[in-house]
This record gives C-alpha cells, structure tokens and sequence, in this order.
C-alpha cells in the first residue's frame, strides 16, 4: 500500500509542482510558453502590417488601381473601410486559435506522465 502512495508522485506532479514552487524547471517551462506565444503575437503583427500597410504602398505604387471605382465607390476606400475588418477578425480568430494550441501543448507538456 505505501508503495503505491509514493508511486503516485509522477513526473506530471512534479512538473506542476515545479511550476507552482517557480523553480529553475518551471521558470524555464514558463519562459518557453511566454516565447511562443510572443512569437504568434508577432507573426500576426506582420501578417496585419503586411496586408493593411501593404495597401496604401500599392495604391502609391500603381495610381490605377488607387483611382479604380467598385459600385460607384473608391476600391481604396473598399478596402481599408470596409474589407480591412472582416480581415482582422479573420486574423484575430487565427490568432486565439493558435494561441490556445500553444496553451495545450504547455498543458500537454506539464502533465505528461513519465515514461
């Protein structure tokens, strides 16, 4: 019976233990999480930079397309008023998406049992 109390402190325990006493281990566990979700954060950045702030260097670049009408209204003003939204909820879902991944994969490494 005791053997089987002290075989229940597995390598998950441990792990959680080392996280919530903040050792060395769990700060190292931490630092990679915080860098990865770090990382997504500024991946998304340039993916909004790059679509949004690419927009006006194209209309500076080509006039044409600056001076183009859709349905009686500016393309420009199509999209950066009107397009520019559904794309930064397309990438803000993309973004929890992917960020809640790698809040599981965290959660996956920490209570994964000892092999």
């Amino acid at each position: 019976m005791l053997a089987e109390v002290v075989r229940s402190d597995t390598a998950a325990d441990r792990t959680r233990a080392e996280l919530t006493e903040q050792t060395r281990v769990g700060e190292a566990l931490v630092r990679g999480l915080v860098r990865a979700q770090l990382a997504l954060a500024v991946r998304m950045s340039l993916v909004v930079a790059i679509g949004l702030g690419g927009l006006p260097l194209l209309f500076a670049i080509a006039p044409s397309i600056g001076r183009a009408t859709l349905f009686g209204v500016n393309l420009p003003w199509l999209l950066l008023g009107v397009v520019s939204f559904p794309f930064l909820i397309a990438v803000g879902w993309v973004y929890v998406r992917l960020a809640e991944r790698n809040e599981q994969d965290f959660t996956h490494l920490v209570q994964r049992p000892e092999r």
